[in-house]
């Protein structure tokens, strides 16, 4: 069993910037594949980065050169670092931890970009 708990959610202007955790206890990050997703009102939830056990990493287009994914295994915590905010990125962010058939997330956190 993994628990996730997000943190560093919050109001922000365009083109500021944001750094949000996810925390894991009961179990070690460096086997899963880490995701941050998002869900903005009315829409479906989507994947915004991903880094493997291996560090390798994967982001979807629309936040690529913006936000960067990272863990920290001893720290047992996964980061999104998110630059040059726009106003569509708002939105309840979460933290998903995969490995095999486990599936674990995080209550979210909100993110809102606006002036």
């Amino acid at each position: 069993q993994v628990q996730l708990v997000e943190s560093g959610g919050g109001l922000v202007q365009p083109g500021g910037s944001l750094r949000l955790s996810c925390a894991a206890s009961g179990s070690l990050l460096s086997r899963y594949i880490m995701g941050w997703y998002r869900q903005a009102p009315g829409k479906q939830r989507e994947l915004v980065a991903r880094i493997g056990s291996g560090g390798s990493t994967n982001y979807a287009d629309s936040v690529k050169g913006r936000f960067t994914i990272s863990k920290d295994n001893a720290k047992n915590t996964v980061y999104l670092q998110m630059d040059r905010l726009k106003p569509e990125d708002t939105a309840v962010y979460y933290c998903n931890a995969h490995w095999g058939p486990f599936d674990y997330w995080g209550q979210g956190t909100q993110v809102t970009v606006s002036s």
